[in-house]
């Protein structure tokens, strides 16, 4: 008898940790969102809450959504864009140096070009 009762007390505080930890579970996006100041982190709290009755299909889709934006590089891409950016000044710049170059060796050319070369002729003085 007293077992009985024993077991039925363990069955009940099992399915109240389990309902608990999927309900702390379930938050975890939310909070990481929260902690990185991320703009959409009402619409992840929400969308936990919806993840329940989908029975957590949507949460890893969550967790990614929460862990791709940071306060300090935003989501991401901006350093990319950045980055291409700072490279097509590399190639303009270099470009520009190809150019100038190249009109410094026409310069140079034609300036050889008009330059009279002096005529040596041997004599000989007996």
């Amino acid at each position: 008898m007293f077992l009985d009762y024993f077991a039925l007390g363990v069955l009940l505080f099992v399915v109240v940790v389990i309902f608990y930890g999927v309900i702390a579970i379930h938050d975890i996006p939310y909070e990481i969102a929260k902690k990185r100041n991320h703009p959409q982190q009402d619409a992840l709290h929400i969308a936990g809450w919806v993840s329940l009755f989908t029975l957590h299909a949507i949460w890893p889709f969550l967790w990614i959504w929460a862990t791709l934006y940071r306060e300090d590089r935003g989501w991401g891409f901006s350093t990319v864009a950045k980055r291409e950016l700072s490279l097509e000044e590399d190639v303009n710049t270099l470009r520009q140096t190809v150019t100038n170059l190249q009109a410094r060796l026409d310069q140079l050319e034609q300036a050889k070009t008009n330059v009279v070369e002096p005529v040596i002729t041997n004599k000989v003085e007996v």
